[in-house]
């Protein structure tokens, strides 16, 4: 190990958290190495810091004279001069292979009741294929259509890691190059009690949670994600989350109008149909471009508003949806330390002083974690807001059932499907109350809009009244019970 068990005593000492060491003696060889390993990768300055500022006191809540929207990009059409320069500049930077993808996926898929990481769901619902093959297929379509090459950077955490590449090795890489898919780990920070002291969550590791989604920040730096990207002529990063099975990644729109504006960093964002919609609101606060998390909306009254009609006032909605250029990573990266930071109090399993597991009931801890829509309050020019339709475009998938799941996922995407078929000609059966009646499932790799799939589909013979599967080559898929 770097440091010897007398250096890590000593360095824990110094900040008041040597206790993490009281099961030392009872730990194996293994054990050992993986708390020190654990206690090496703290940055202790920084949780001093978060420690000083989020539990030992109450930081002052930051207080905004003025809040309101954000201006908004209407929904991309075509029939618009500045949507049709948009569309012709982004597919250009498509051909020119400028654009890289960047994906997070460092989350398990626990509260769909399925064991693995998240991306490996079978979201499918009749070929049952993979979040990860679904956005895999995006791709082969686009660089089909632009005859160019896309790298897809996959940040993942320590705890998902190792399944996240071996379900890709099993999947051989759904049929992209192994060299144009890149998987990277984001820093992990220790959960901490209510007293500021960290937790261990075995004997022999410390409790532990990703940096959240602005950890992709140093992420992409440390790990020389910017370095390859530039090396391949990268300049622009399409970024987006593993959960959103629907996200149009590399959007022509979304990458000629972040082009053209010279962004640093741009957003698409969706018009919230209540003030408590569980998502971030785009904002400008005092004149400087905010995202205020949904779990701070009460915190900030105005973001509650509505007008006369009913419609909220800061209505710009954040799907996580975003483009990043490869020079402001870099610049971000410099100045890291100005970052902000979010605690959340949580309930955190935790190991006692006798060494057994405690599941508490009530939230005992802390966790820390950094946003990457943060990072559009660095921007030196104004940020693409580009307003979508969720439908196509966003279908957040948090659990199973419910608000923002598989469930609703499914039943938005049939409907979008449904047009397609009914733009052919093909009857959908339909019940009562006018809802698809049928499972729909058509694969990205071959068409990506409703356009691409009438083209595509001419000639073909519509198979029955039953679930309809389309493959990526354009064949009729069997459901996979």
């Amino acid at each position: 190990m770097a440091s010897t068990l007398n250096d890590v005593r000593v360095r824990l000492e110094q900040h008041g958290q040597e206790h993490v060491l009281r099961f030392w003696n009872d730990l194996n060889k293994t054990e050992r190495q993986a708390l020190l390993r654990d206690i090496e990768a703290i940055d202790f300055a920084l949780m001093e810091r978060l420690i000083r500022e989020w539990v030992v006191s109450e930081p002052a809540q930051e207080t905004f004279k003025n809040i309101c929207p954000v201006p908004v990009i209407p929904k991309a059409e075509l029939n618009r001069p500045d949507a049709k320069e948009a569309w012709d500049a982004g597919e250009q930077a498509l051909r020119d292979g400028r654009v890289g993808l960047f994906l997070v996926a460092g989350g398990q898929g626990t509260r769909l009741g399925f064991e693995g990481p998240k991306g490996a769901y079978p979201i499918g619902p009749i070929s049952q294929r993979s979040l990860f093959a679904f956005h895999a297929e995006k791709i082969h379509n686009l660089q089909r259509r632009y005859a160019c090459t896309i790298p897809w950077y996959i940040m993942v955490s320590d705890t998902n890691d190792d399944a996240t590449q071996s379900f890709f090795r099993e999947n051989d890489f759904f049929g992209l190059q192994q060299n144009d898919v890149k998987f990277f780990r984001q820093r992990m920070v220790p959960c901490v009690s209510e007293q500021g002291k960290f937790l261990l969550d075995e004997p022999g590791r410390l409790a532990m949670n990703p940096n959240g989604h602005g950890g992709c920040i140093p992420a992409m730096v440390e790990n020389l994600v910017t370095k390859d990207a530039r090396d391949r002529g990268v300049d622009t990063l399409s970024y987006f989350q593993v959960d959103n099975w629907a996200v149009k990644v590399a959007d022509p729109f979304f990458i000629g109008y972040h082009v053209l504006r010279n962004a640093e960093m741009s957003s698409k964002s969706h018009r919230k149909s209540m003030p408590r919609e569980a998502v971030g609101v785009h904002c400008l606060c005092d004149g400087e471009y905010r995202v205020i998390e949904y779990s701070e909306l009460d915190i900030y009254p105005q973001l509650l508003k509505v007008d006369d009609d009913g419609n909220v006032v800061c209505f710009a909605g954040n799907p996580a949806i975003h483009v990043l250029s490869v020079d402001f990573v870099d610049r971000i990266y410099r100045q890291y330390d100005t970052f902000p930071w979010h605690r959340a109090h949580k309930k955190i399993p935790y190991i006692n002083d006798k060494g057994d597991l405690v599941q508490p009931q009530r939230p005992n801890g802390y966790k820390f974690e950094t946003f990457v829509f943060d990072a559009l309050r660095f921007t030196t020019h104004e940020p693409v807001a580009l307003e979508i339709e969720p439908p196509g475009e966003y279908t957040p998938i948090k659990q199973f059932n419910g608000d923002n799941s598989v469930v609703a996922a499914w039943e938005s995407m049939n409907r979008y499907w449904a047009e397609w078929l009914e733009a052919m000609g093909w009857p959908v059966p339909r019940n009562a109350r006018g809802d698809v009646a049928i499972k729909i499932e058509i694969s990205p790799q071959f068409a990506l809009s409703k356009e691409e799939f009438v083209e595509r589909s001419a000639g073909c013979l519509w198979p029955a009244s039953h679930d309809v599967g389309i493959g990526p080559n354009g064949e009729w898929l069997t459901p996979v019970e």
